[in-house]
């Protein structure tokens, strides 16, 4: 996910995204755990995309608080 597709995004949607990520890493562990994973480089990319939305996350915080 780029972070300019990010910054379009509602503070709604970016929640939404990061539930939906969060849930998604979960599974992705779980099948590691059951030898079920057929694509291991998934589990970086999600954890990128959460950290991006995380980030701008704080900066739109951080940009309230001036």
């Amino acid at each position: 996910m780029k972070p300019e597709k990010i910054r379009d995004m509602t503070d709604k949607e970016i929640e939404e995204s990061l539930k939906n990520l969060r849930k998604e890493l979960f599974n992705l562990r779980f099948q590691i755990a059951t030898r079920q994973l057929h694509n291991p480089a998934r589990i970086r990319i999600v954890r990128k995309d959460i950290a991006r939305l995380l980030t701008i996350k704080r900066e739109r915080e951080l940009k309230e608080e001036v």
